[in-house]
């Protein structure tokens, strides 16, 4: 991975560090940190947005075009490591060059190439990792994503009035291909219905368009059904992903005619798998490995 401030690379350029807010936060929270205590790691993740981390350089220096992170495989997922504090640096025995970054910098940088955030490796219990889609949660604003792990399912909801003016309104807003659904609970907060929209056209008057049909729909939900979107064309969203792979459209605008099933817009896919969450596996010995060569255009 290249970690050379400024430069570019396949995730965009390099980030520049910002000092981070209360510099014990991260570790307080790390600490509290355990299997099924998923508001304790909730509490982790708003540490890391608001924090900073060091960043372990296998090669270079911050700043050096050949510099890159170093990199571990924990059960097939990759994941950068870092510590948390000068002092986790010292206790980690670690004698190559480091960068200091924020984490809301680094959350952007990895989570695009889906590659999470390993902290504290060498600790006794191996640290603990932030996959890729916890990371994509941080960059984009912890509120505003579902906290997982996620449990999704076709949704059992009756809403025959909701549904009936979705496919009918659709029908008359151009843009809209197809309309997928999924029930999501997420591991912190209420369940709620997921609506994937596959759109033809994303031009600001097509989505305002589209908000519109969803805003009328959703003043005929059943009360105290919450509702949310999701962008099919969306690469890095974990529900967008379960639909294409599981979830037929119950709109499809191409679909061959009256009383036919619908043609699903995506070739069958299985779900991809989703790296260890978020405890549970260890590094393994000798991290890091060597740096992952993957990267297109190097």
């Amino acid at each position: 991975m290249n970690a050379g401030a400024g430069a570019p690379g396949p995730w965009g350029a390099a980030s520049v560090a910002r000092p981070g807010g209360d510099p014990g936060a991260l570790e307080r929270a790390l600490r509290e940190v355990g299997p099924e205590r998923y508001e304790a790691y909730e509490a982790l993740l708003r540490a890391l947005a608001e924090g900073r981390v060091w960043m372990l350089l296998w090669h270079g220096t911050p700043g050096s075009p050949d510099a890159q992170y170093g990199n571990m495989d924990v059960s097939g997922h990759g994941y950068a490591p870092a510590v948390t504090s000068p002092e986790q640096l010292a206790a980690s025995g670690w004698a190559r060059a480091h960068e200091v970054i924020s984490g809301l910098e680094i959350a952007a940088s990895l989570y695009r190439t889906r590659w999470g955030l390993w902290l504290n490796p060498h600790a006794p219990g191996g640290g603990v990792g932030v996959p890729w889609a916890d990371l994509r949660r941080i960059a984009a604003g912890l509120d505003r994503l579902p906290a997982g792990p996620l449990q999704l399912s076709e949704p059992q909801v009756q809403a025959p009035g909701f549904y009936g003016l979705l496919e009918h309104q659709a029908l008359e807003v151009r843009a809209v291909r197809a309309l997928r659904r999924a029930w999501v609970r997420p591991a912190v907060g209420e369940p709620y219905l997921a609506i994937g929209l596959e759109l033809y056209d994303t031009s600001p008057p097509a989505v305002e368009a589209v908000r519109a049909l969803m805003q009328r729909a959703i003043a005929v939900a059943p009360e105290g059904l919450a509702v949310s979107t999701v962008a099919m064309a969306d690469e890095y969203d974990p529900v967008a992903m379960w639909m294409r792979a599981n979830a037929r459209p119950f709109f499809d605008r191409e679909a061959a005619g009256p009383g036919r099933p619908p043609v699903a817009p995506y070739p069958p896919a299985p779900y991809p798998p989703q790296p260890p969450y978020p405890y549970g596996g260890s590094p393994q010995p000798g991290w890091p490995q060597q740096p992952w060569q993957g990267y297109p255009g190097r």
